[in-house]
């Protein structure tokens, strides 16, 4: 097995969010995770004598520029909680010997929107948290 040193990961610029179609251009940072419930189950002794799974869930957030989020806002007829739309997360550059990599994050839904100004700020950032139907990786 060869040994790759110094070799190159997946950075920021190779990252890539498709949202309901469109190419997001504006967008900071996005963060999103698949759960599963677990509970031990006890019988004699005490031990748990297996774990047993329920059910699975699927959140996270996007971070964007509030002009990304104003465009999301006037797609949605006036707020974001109406959307219902499928996202792509793409990283990986195949121009410089990356392997893609695509999440795709089925019926994602926005369950807040919110805005906040600072004194300072320099540009707005809006971080909108979601939930989703699943996440699928597709190598």
């Amino acid at each position: 097995m060869a040994v790759n040193i110094n070799g190159r990961e997946y950075e920021w610029g190779d990252l890539t969010l498709v949202l309901a179609g469109r190419d997001l251009t504006r967008f900071r940072g996005i963060k999103y995770s698949e759960k599963v419930e677990r509970e031990p189950v006890w019988a004699k002794g005490r031990q748990p004598v297996a774990i047993q799974s329920g059910n699975e869930s699927y959140e996270g957030e996007i971070k964007m520029l509030q002009s990304e989020y104003e465009a999301l806002i006037k797609a949605g007829k006036g707020t974001i909680k109406s959307l219902s739309v499928d996202a792509l997360v793409s990283y990986g550059d195949p121009f410089k010997g990356d392997n893609m990599i695509t999440d795709r994050i089925e019926s994602l839904r926005f369950t807040e929107g919110a805005k906040e100004f600072n004194q300072g700020d320099k540009f707005a950032e809006v971080t909108l948290p979601f939930i989703a139907l699943r996440i699928v990786n597709q190598v």
